[in-house]
């Protein structure tokens, strides 16, 4: 095994301890990467790449609702509980801590923070997403490199 896997394996652990520890993701996640095995060695890619493609959809059909005169607040609040719902599946702890935030602004119908809490999910879900892909970066490079992890 080259020096490269191991300083490859050592930037993947920190990362993704990195994650934990700033509150990206919670057990859940590490629930799900104890499901991945050599029968589905891309178990957890694929996983989270379907909450990619979700999480662009619900924001987009949320920032739609909010775009309505008037605002559609019981669809909004409904978008934010499924994508509460989908980020917990996944462990993405942030994003789902900020789609807790709608309710209350949808159940008063106030739209500023409705608009707040959009941007800020936006935010999370980039941040979020930027460092999942690295992360997965990493773990390709180290398979392609001849190693493996876990």
């Amino acid at each position: 095994m080259t020096m490269d896997v191991n300083q490859l394996r050592a930037k993947l652990c920190e990362h993704q301890s990195a994650m934990f520890h700033q509150g990206f993701l919670d057990d859940q996640f590490s629930q799900l990467q104890n499901l991945q095995d050599e029968s589905t060695p891309d178990f957890v890619l694929e996983v989270v790449t379907m909450f990619f493609d979700d999480s662009e959809n619900l924001i987009k059909n949320m920032a739609r609702c909010l775009e309505q005169v008037p605002a559609d607040f019981k669809q909004i609040d409904a978008y934010a509980h499924q994508y509460k719902g989908s980020s917990a599946s996944v462990g993405a702890a942030r994003v789902k801590s900020v789609c807790a935030n709608f309710r209350p602004f949808c159940e008063t119908k106030n739209l500023d923070g409705c608009m707040e809490c959009l941007q800020q999910l936006q935010h999370e879900y980039s941040l979020l997403k930027n460092h999942l892909q690295y992360l997965f970066k990493l773990q390709k490079d180290i398979k392609a490199g001849g190693g493996s992890f876990s």
